[in-house]
Parts: structure tokens; C-alpha cells; sequence
């Protein structure tokens, strides 16, 4: 039996602002442990796992196009590398990423099971996962759709329900029904019950059953997906969607076009269902209160990263970055400081955080959108200074990286070089730079920079001009693609 890992890497995860952002989301962060939650889901199944009999394949990872080169290096780094990183265009939900995952996999393999994760969970017990999951794959290769229910804790309003027979067993159990989000009423009937589980959004199945009820039941999705797929473009280990046969695809979940179909309140037709007992340290990690419930605490019951210093502060979530975060006399804060935005909230009220966004984004404030530091596909910089008609920003560039061939309408720029070597093009002229050299590059001329060098290249960059947009970039040529 071979088992597919497929990797759902899209959202913006909007209410863990102001870390995650919509150029770098939650997925691409370190929230709880070293690796990043992208790092840490293909980690949970690897091919250097030993089962009888089952065969655990490269991950295939579904991801906006804005995060390839960032997620391909995230993996690499990880030494989880994907067999495929799919790119859509824009976000259509679950279901047609889910498809278009289905079907790069059975053209690659022969019809294996599919194991679905989103990208932005955090499975603490792994054993108790891998063991769920080869239960799992046995009922998929079966012809079941699996999916994996947690055990309650407490009367969650925030995560969706699954109606089993019992939920008491600890074993497989029949599918019933899919339910909405609850109210707080609702919810503590749920946990007082017997047959609510909270649902995981991880889901087993084989690549061919999935496609067939997905044909049956949303027959618009497939359609598009088939065309998205057969029209899209290859390059290296990405498969580019065609954009324009994806924006015909309808946008629908997992659960909504094919799930909520198969329980006893469905309509009766297709695979069976089947709800896997999972209690392995799951949690979704969606907003700040849900990051301090996962993690570990001191004696005041405060979670903190980065340097902070507390005093009579109890049951607060604390998130330094490069400065320190002194908190007196407070209790269930969450506090979340970055160079550029300082979030102070209480810890009841983090499903508003969305709001805040949303009035960044109505002022057309950047901090909704980019961090100020800034990953690009050879590398990153850093906006460190600004003002009128001026910027400074600090570049970092990968050993064998280079910049694209380009030209600026509006800015001149100076470059200084602090470590490492910098391959400077600039008009008819190419030269190298090495520490403490520097170089001017005057408006409208063409210009690229690259790292020859085996170390990282740290430069000084200074922009002066009327307009300093990123949107001031004329590519001639470029390594990635980029237009």
C-alpha cells in the first residue's frame, strides 16, 4: 500500500496578526517548537518510517503562489522535500486543492491513499497520530473516506462538530454527521454527550474515490481542476495551475462538497464514512488563545518567547521579537510585538483580531499585508529606515542566488557590502564587490545583483527617489520566473 502525504498550505490566518501576515502566514512561522508549522506536518510522516507494508511517499504540497520558493526551502531545510508543490493562483478552499492533489497522485503512483492535512495544526503525540493513521489507511484502502475526531475538552465554539455512534470506545466508529460551529449552549451539550467529537479536518481516502465522488457531487470542480491541471505548467518541482480554467472552479471545502454526503443525515450514496478516535495533543492553531493552550507555561501560567521579563503577571501569552517586553500586573493578556506593530489584546476576545485586519486593510496599511522583513525566492531584506524620498534596507542574498535583471523608473540606489561577495551587474559593466566596497547605481540604468560566494552575501542598500515602491521593478530577465 503506498500512502500519499498531501499538504493544504494556503489561508492567511488573519486572527494570529500581527506574525502572521498575508505575504508570510501562519503556515511559514515557528509558533510552537523550532520548526515552522509547514516543517512540522510533512515531518509527521516521512518515507524513513518503517511500516509493513505501506509505503509513505514525498509529500505533495498545495500552495498559494505567492510561497513556493519560501515553502520549497522551508522543506528542503527540513529534509522533508515535496514530490510536487501545486500552485493555484488564487484560494478556491479545500475541495478543488484537495482535487488537484488527487489528481497529480494518481498520475504519479498507482492510485495510492491519500492522507490530508492542513498545514497549520499542531499533533503533539506523534506515535498516537501515525498509529491513528495507519488504522486509517487500512479503512481507506478498503474504500472508505476516513476522517479523525478529537475528544473534547471543553466547549469549543470555534471548531466545527462530528456526530458519531459513541465516541467512548476509542475505536473506528460509523460516520453520522458533519455539524456547524456551535454557540456556547450547544457546545456544552456536545461535551456533556457521548457522540460529538471535535473535527480535525484531516481526512484518508484513495486518489480515485475521492476524484469519482468529487465528479459525482460537484461535477463544476472537477471539471476545472481537470482543466487546471491538464493546461498547467511545469517547471522544476512546481506544477503552476492554468490560471484561468482555475477561476471557473467553484470554491467549496472538503467537507462541504463531498463529507457532509456520507453520514447517516447525508444521502445515503457513496463509500462509507468512518471516524477515527484521535487524541494525540491536536489542537488548530487559529488564534493567540489557542497557541497558550498548547503550550508549556511557568508557575504564573504565562507562555513567553523572546525576551521578556514579567512581574505579577499571570496567564498571559507574551511573543517578543528583537526588543524587550517588560509586562506589570496583568493577567490573561496576550501581547505580540513585532518591528513594526505591537499587538496588546485580552486573551477572551482573540476572534477580533480579524477586525483589526480588516481596518488595515480598508486604510490600505501595509502591516495587513508584508512584515518588514521581506523573504523573496534568493534570499530577504529588511526595511530598516525610511523617510521622504529615502530608504534603507539591509539584503541578505543566498550563496549561488541571484537577483533579477531590472531597472527602476523612479529610484537610485547605493550599494554597500558587509559580508561575503557580491557579482554586481550594472549597464555593460560587471564587477565584483567584497567587504566594505560599495557601488552606485544610477536611475533607468539595468542592474543585477548576485552571490557567487559560499556564504551568504549582507549588503547595505540605499534608496533615494521620488517614489519607492516595490512596484518599481522592470524584470528583463529573471532565475525564478518571476514577471
Amino acid at each position: 500500500m503506498k500512502v500519499q502525504p498531501v499538504i493544504l498550505c494556503g489561508g492567511s490566518g488573519t486572527r494570529l496578526w500581527p506574525l502572521s501576515r498575508y505575504q508570510y502566514p501562519k503556515q511559514l512561522l515557528s509558533l510552537h517548537g523550532d520548526n515552522s508549522m509547514l516543517q512540522a506536518t510533512a515531518l509527521r510522516l516521512t518515507s524513513q518510517l518503517e511500516w509493513n507494508g505501506v509505503e509513505i511517499l514525498a509529500p505533495i504540497v498545495v500552495t498559494n503562489e505567492e510561497y513556493r520558493f519560501v515553502s520549497a526551502e522551508q522543506l528542503r531545510q527540513a529534509g522533508a522535500e515535496a514530490q510536487a508543490l501545486i500552485l493555484e493562483p488564487f484560494g478556491r478552499n479545500t475541495a478543488p486543492a484537495l482535487t488537484v492533489a488527487a489528481l497529480h497522485a494518481r498520475a504519479q503512483s498507482e492510485d495510492p491513499v491519500l492522507i490530508v492535512m492542513p498545514a497549520d495544526h499542531v499533533i503533539v503525540d506523534l506515535e498516537a497520530f501515525r498509529d491513528a493513521v495507519r488504522t486509517g489507511a487500512t479503512h481507506a484502502q478498503d474504500g472508505a473516506f476516513v476522517t479523525f475526531g478529537i475528544t473534547p475538552t471543553h466547549a469549543h465554539t470555534g471548531f466545527g462538530y462530528i456526530r458519531v455512534a459513541s465516541a467512548n470506545t476509542g475505536e473506528p466508529v460509523a460516520l453520522r454527521a458533519f455539524v456547524e460551529k456551535p454557540d456556547e449552549a450547544t457546545a456544552k451539550r456536545y461535551l456533556a454527550g457521548r457522540d460529538y467529537l471535535w473535527n480535525s479536518g484531516i481526512f484518508m481516502m484513495k486518489a480515485s474515490a475521492w476524484l469519482a465522488e468529487i465528479e459525482r457531487r460537484r461535477p463544476a470542480i472537477a471539471k476545472a481542476c481537470e482543466a487546471a491541471c491538464s493546461r498547467g505548467e511545469s517547471e522544476r518541482d512546481f506544477l503552476r495551475l492554468n490560471r484561468d480554467e482555475f477561476e471557473a472552479c467553484p470554491s467549496d471545502s472538503i467537507d462541504y462538497a463531498v463529507m457532509e454526503g456520507l453520514g447517516a443525515a447525508g444521502d445515503g450514496a457513496g463509500p462509507p464514512g468512518i471516524v477515527i478516535p484521535l487524541d494525540a495533543g491536536w489542537s488548530d492553531i487559529g488564534a493567540w488563545s489557542a497557541l497558550w493552550d498548547v503550550s508549556g507555561k511557568d508557575g504564573g501560567g504565562n507562555v513567553v518567547r523572546g525576551d521578556a521579563h514579567l512581574v505579577d503577571t499571570r496567564n498571559s501569552l507574551v511573543y517578543g521579537g528583537d526588543r524587550l517586553v517588560a509586562c506589570v500586573g496583568l493577567e490573561d493578556a496576550v501581547i505580540v510585538d513585532t518591528p513594526d506593530a505591537l499587538l496588546v489584546a485580552h486573551r477572551s476576545q482573540m476572534e477580533k483580531v480579524k477586525d483589526v485586519v480588516t481596518w488595515l486593510k480598508a486604510e490600505k496599511r501595509t502591516e495587513a499585508e508584508t512584515h518588514r522583513k521581506v523573504y523573496r525566492p534568493w534570499g530577504w531584506y529588511d526595511s530598516i529606515d525610511s523617510g521622504p524620498r529615502f530608504q534603507v534596507k539591509r539584503i541578505v542574498v543566498t550563496p549561488g542566488a541571484s537577483l533579477s535583471l531590472q531597472m527602476h523608473h523612479h529610484r537610485a540606489e547605493h550599494w554597500v557590502v558587509v559580508t561575503g561577495t557580491a557579482q554586481v551587474t550594472r549597464g555593460e559593466e560587471v564587477f565584483i564587490l567584497s567587504e566594505n566596497q560599495s557601488t552606485y547605481i544610477p536611475l533607468g540604468v539595468k542592474h543585477r545583483l548576485q552571490n557567487p560566494g559560499k556564504v551568504p552575501l549582507e549588503m547595505i542598500e540605499i534608496q533615494s527617489g521620488l517614489y519607492l515602491g516595490e512596484d518599481d521593478i522592470v524584470r528583463f530577465e529573471d532565475t525564478y520566473g518571476r514577471h
